[in-house]
Order: C-alpha cells, then sequence, then structure tokens
C-alpha cells in the first residue's frame, strides 16, 4: 500500500468480493450533476467590415478554446490525483456498513488530499466479534488476515474488552462515533398483551426476575427470554450490563445475577435473524427477545412479516450500540488520510444517511420518518442508563464465560441414621428435606452438566467401605438403560431412605471422592464436590481417617491450578465442634460450607454455589462462609 512504510496493521489485506473502492471523481460524475458546459446567447446579426469580423471571431475562437479548458480540467478532475494514491483501507461491522460506504463515496469525490496524493476509501464489512477475536487470539473467527487503517465496529465494548486483555492487540484508539442504536426488548406483535400481563411494563427488572433460576415458578414459568450471545454480538453483551446494572441497583446479589446468567446462558442466539425466527415459534410460554432498535426496524422492513416484531423501550432506560471510529495506522500519511476521512464519517450528512438507515445519530435523534410504529419501533427519545466502565464490562463477560464453563459435578449423600431425625419447625426428616432440596437444585444444571451420586455411612458397601457408588458421573442428558441420568437420580432421590443404625464415616468417603476428582479433573469445566451431611463430623467409631488427618490431607493435595473445591451443606449441624470441622473442610480446597435450615434455603444455597464460579480462582478470601447460619 502507498505510504503505508511502519503502519500498524491489523493482519494481511484480504480483499472480499464486497469490498468497495472509492476514488476521484470521474466523466460518470457529468450525469449526476456534475459539470454543465456554458453557452453563450446568440448575438444580433450587424453589417461590418470584413476586419470587424475577423477580430470578433479570433476572440471568439479564444473564448472558446479557454472554455474547453476550463471544461476539460473540471471533467477530469480524477486525473490531478494521477496514479499515487493513499489508499484507506476500512473495516465496518456489516448493520453500518451502507452508511459508511455512502460516506466513503462523497469522500472520494471530494478528492481529499493528503500532500499531493488523493485519497481513495476501499469498505468491507466484518463481523465485530470475529475481528476482536481475530486481534485477541482467541474464540471463534472467520477471518483468517484482516487488514485495516479504521475499524468501525457496532460497539465500543470490543475496544474496552481487548485492552482489558492481557494478550490482545489493541487496535488503536476511538476517534469518534458514527451513530446509536439502543438495545430493546423485542417480541411479536401478537404476543404483547400476553406479555404485558406477566410482566408489566417493559423494564429489564422484569426481565432480570423472568430469568432468575431461583424463582422457576413465577415469571419464569410463564415467560421464554432469549438474548444475543454476549460472545458472538455487542447487543447480547450490553443487555446484560444493562441488566446487571438494574439488578446491582436494586440491591441484587452474585448469586441472583449468576442465577440470570445461567438461565440466559441455555437461550442464546447467535444472530438477530435467529433470534426473531425463534420469537415466531409458539409455545405455552411467551416469547421476548433482546435486540437493537435498528434490527427490528431492518427485519420489519426488509421481511415484512405477517407478525412483526415490535420494540419495547425498558422503562428504567437503557444502553446503545454506539459505532466508534477506531483509527488503527500508525503511518503518518495514512493517519492523515484517516482523520480527513473521520470529518466525512462524522459529519451531518453521515448523520442523516444514519437515520435513513435505522440508526440514530450521535446524540441521539431519530427520523420520524424512518422509526414509526409500521416497522415496529418509536422515534421518540429513549432514556439512556450510565456508561458502563471497563471493570463492568470485564467483570460481566468474564461471569459470563465462566458460567458457561461445564459443571463436572460428584454428589456425596450422608445416610447414617441420625438423618432419619425430623428438624424442629418441620414435618419432613433431614434426608427428606436434602432429597427434596437435591431434586430442584438438579434444574438449575444444563443436560451437558455431568454429575454423579455417591451414598455414604460407615460399611455401607462390606466391612470398612463407608461409600457406594449409585448413578456414576456422566451428562444428564445421557440415557442410563431407560432414563435419562437426570431422571435416574430424581427417582434416586425420590425413594433414598437412611440406614437407622449407620453412623457416618464422611472422612473416608471425602478422601476416596477427592482422589477420583482430582485424577479425573477436566479443565474446562468446574470440578466440585458436593456434601449433603447433618454436620456431625466422621462418627465412625472403628476407626478410619480422623478429623485432623482429612485436613491434612485435603491441604496437601489442593492444586490451585486444578481445584476441585468441596461444597458442604450440612442440616441440621448446631453443634459448634461439627460446624468448625464443616467449615475447616470446605475452606481447605477453596469451597463453602451451608447450614440451612429450609427447604428454600437449602435451593439458595444451589444458586450460590453456582454463583462462585464468578469470584473463581478467588474464592478463598470467603471459603468456609455460609450464607444461612
Amino acid at each position: 500500500m502507498p505510504g503505508n512504510n511502519g503502519a500498524y496493521r491489523l493482519g494481511e489485506r484480504q480483499r472480499t468480493s464486497r469490498e468497495v473502492s472509492v476514488g476521484g471523481r470521474h466523466r460518470w460524475d457529468e450525469q449526476d450533476g456534475g459539470y454543465t458546459p456554458y453557452t453563450a446567447p446568440p448575438q444580433p446579426r450587424r453589417r461590418t467590415s470584413t476586419g470587424r469580423i475577423l477580430a470578433p471571431l479570433a476572440g471568439a475562437v479564444a473564448l472558446i478554446v479557454l472554455a474547453a479548458v476550463g471544461a476539460y480540467v473540471i471533467v477530469n478532475r480524477g486525473e490531478e490525483c494521477g496514479d499515487q494514491r493513499i489508499a484507506l483501507q476500512v473495516i465496518a461491522s456489516p448493520d453500518i456498513r451502507p452508511v459508511v460506504s455512502a460516506a466513503a463515496e462523497r469522500f472520494g469525490r471530494s478528492q481529499a488530499k493528503v500532500g499531493d496524493r488523493c485519497v481513495t476509501v476501499n469498505v468491507k464489512d466484518a463481523d465485530a466479534a470475529s475481528v476482536a477475536n481475530a486481534l485477541a487470539g482467541s474464540g471463534p473467527t472467520d477471518i483468517e488476515n484482516v487488514d485495516a487503517d479504521i475499524w468501525i465496529p457496532d460497539s465500543s465494548v470490543w475496544v474496552t474488552k481487548l485492552k482489558a486483555s492481557a494478550t490482545a492487540r489493541v487496535p488503536g484508539s476511538i476517534a469518534g462515533t458514527i451513530a446509536r442504536s439502543p438495545v430493546v426488548l423485542a417480541a411479536p406483535k401478537s404476543a404483547v398483551a400476553d406479555l404485558e400481563k406477566v410482566l408489566g411494563e417493559a423494564s429489564w427488572d422484569a426481565i432480570m426476575s423472568a430469568t432468575n433460576a431461583a424463582n422457576l415458578e413465577g415469571r419464569a414459568a410463564k415467560v421464554r427470554v432469549l438474548t444475543l450471545d454476549p460472545t458472538r454480538n455487542a447487543a447480547g453483551l450490553t443487555a446484560l450490563l444493562a441488566g446487571a446494572d438494574v439488578l446491582r441497583r436494586g440491591g441484587g446479589t452474585n448469586a441472583q445475577l449468576a442465577g440470570v446468567l445461567r438461565r440466559l446462558s441455555e437461550s442464546t442466539v447467535s444472530t438477530p435473524a435467529g433470534l426473531f425466527a425463534s420469537m415466531a415459534k409458539r409455545s405455552s410460554r411467551v416469547p421476548v427477545g433482546i435486540a437493537t432498535e435498528q434490527a427490528v426496524w431492518s427485519y420489519n422492513r426488509q421481511r415484512r412479516p405477517e407478525d412483526p416484531i415490535v420494540a419495547l423501550y425498558p422503562k428504567e432506560g437503557t444502553l446503545a450500540l454506539d459505532y466508534p471510529i477506531v483509527i488503527s495506522t500508525k503511518d503518518v500519511d495514512l493517519r492523515r488520510a484517516a482523520e480527513l476521512f473521520k470529518q466525512e464519517l462524522t459529519s451531518a450528512r453521515t448523520g442523516q444517511d444514519a437515520q435513513r438507515h435505522g440508526f440514530r445519530t450521535t446524540s441521539g435523534q431519530a427520523d420520524p420518518r424512518t422509526l414509526t410504529a409500521t416497522h415496529g419501533v418509536s422515534a421518540g427519545a429513549v432514556r439512556t442508563l450510565a456508561e458502563p466502565d471497563a471493570g463492568n464490562i470485564t467483570q460481566v463477560s468474564q461471569a459470563w464465560s465462566r458460567l458457561k464453563l461445564g459443571f463436572r459435578l460428584l454428589s456425596l449423600i450422608d445416610v447414617s441414621g441420625t438423618m432419619a431425625l425430623t428438624p424442629p419447625g418441620t414435618n419432613l426428616t433431614r434426608m427428606q428435606l436434602i432429597a427434596q432440596a437435591s431434586i430442584e437444585g438438579l434444574k438449575l444444571f444444563p443436560d451437558k452438566a455431568e454429575i454423579g451420586t455417591w451414598i455414604f455411612s460407615t460399611h455401607i458397601d462390606g466391612q470398612g467401605v463407608d461409600y457406594k457408588e449409585v448413578i456414576p458421573i456422566g451428562p444428564l442428558d445421557e440415557k442410563l438403560g431407560d432414563v435419562t441420568r437426570r431422571e435416574a437420580i430424581v427417582r434416586q432421590m425420590s425413594t433414598i431412605k437412611a440406614w437407622p443404625n449407620g453412623d457416618t464415616g464422611l472422612n473416608d468417603t471425602l478422601a476416596k471422592a477427592y482422589a477420583k476428582m482430582k485424577a479425573e479433573y477436566e479443565p474446562d469445566k468446574v470440578n466440585t464436590i458436593l456434601v449433603f451431611t447433618d454436620g456431625i463430623g466422621n462418627d465412625d467409631p472403628d476407626g478410619g481417617i480422623s478429623n485432623e488427618e482429612i485436613l491434612r490431607l485435603l491441604r496437601r493435595e489442593f492444586d490451585p491450578a486444578q481445584p476441585v473445591s468441596i461444597l458442604i451443606v450440612a442440616l441440621g449441624a448446631d453443634d459448634p465442634a461439627g460446624r468448625k470441622q464443616m467449615r475447616a473442610i470446605a475452606a481447605a480446597t477453596g469451597g463453602a460450607a451451608y447450614f440451612p435450615r429450609t427447604p428454600l434455603e437449602i435451593r439458595k444455597v444451589f444458586l450460590d454455589g453456582i454463583s462462585r464460579r464468578l469470584c473463581a480462582p478467588d474464592c478463598e478470601s470467603r471459603a468456609g462462609t455460609s450464607t444461612t447460619r
């Protein structure tokens, strides 16, 4: 590329069939309102001498020659640039690409120069997530080689995420923005009335409630929330940022956020088109999605569906995609060219083009002739939430990634004699309470989660063997005979009973379980041992590993690089010494101990256990604590 010595490149250039090159003015400009030659009006005939005739004719010839030269200069202004041009490479998000291409065409006609060289602008589109992943060297991308002096993604969040990465190449600085499109809730027009009956006024608070995994019987049972994958689409990530902000300001906890993210992780869609198509499939739950205002407008305008999508604007306000201009080149001439083109990109004319394509201007102004109810949107002012800072973007992005990790969990269930006791204030035994809570907690786990169960009590599988595998670890949707593993666990927990004369035998069981989970550690999953007990320590009159020995073993075997954490649910553990031991066991592995008294509290324990992913691997600061005392 001319004049590109020492330029910072996103990658090697790769032209596509969709690349547009816009250069200087050519002769076809005349047909579009370019130069029109001047023709003098006819003069009245006069009798004169030959000399008098020749003089005016000479002048006329001179004028004609000058006029011809002038016309040549105007019509062929592109020739002034010669062969030496500065070619500016631009990559834009597909949705904003038409606006950028129109600006590039106008810019090319303006004959803008850097020094004595004219600037041409080549525009191609590429998914912002693909570009960001290519720069970060991680995540899916369909771009092997990226070449750009200017990158225009759909949102500044991509730049912020790249700057937060320790290994990513930061593409450059944000020099301005082109347009805005607020993130909105969206639903088929035929479903809006039903949605309002369940959620009331459109709001992020209602959406967070409808996706709360701890309240499966409430709005979540009536509403099906769909969102764009936040790792692939800025609108999806922006929606999470808006929802998390509203939840946090309302006093929400990490456990609640984890529950929301956990539920949403099962209903993500890759593209807006896929999102709208999914919403068209009716079920017992009312569909509602999350997209941009411009995506709703574009879908209705292009597809003209019988049941159009309607944008619902959250009452708390929302965030918007901002289409930043990221100048990446370090070459002096290319940077000067990029700055010149930036002026066109931020001009009033470009703002008008953006409005005609369903966007708002950088100040949020919409064209009421474009954003109409016919296309499911409104041109009215949209209330905005405070822009998230880099810390919030990183936190929510990491939370989503961690909660998308797989689960590998071994559940150890105490069936010793004391589990047949009935805690005060309930007519259920400890065993029955644990069984009910386990069945409910199982609903929080996706089908791909790998879960297995052991039961434990002294000599349960022969003399000296205090544990017994009931269901081997594997995916919940895997078949075990005529049922899935999920169904098998539910059946087991529905019929489980305490051994009347059995002692606990916890420490020997923990030693064997920890050795198994460590040997079978899977790095792409959260590896956990979940213990249900009444929390009275080892209680093995025939010997076995002592309380002190199990703590030494766990502290020695715990590997922060491949952590296997122990979570303990100790029901009815009122003995101070027993509680102390449970906390110590959990703390030795970066886990936590909980002492619930009701089924509702036990369900919250499951959710809190899942939310520990948000702090991993730095959960040691609160290891061994309990949320229910």
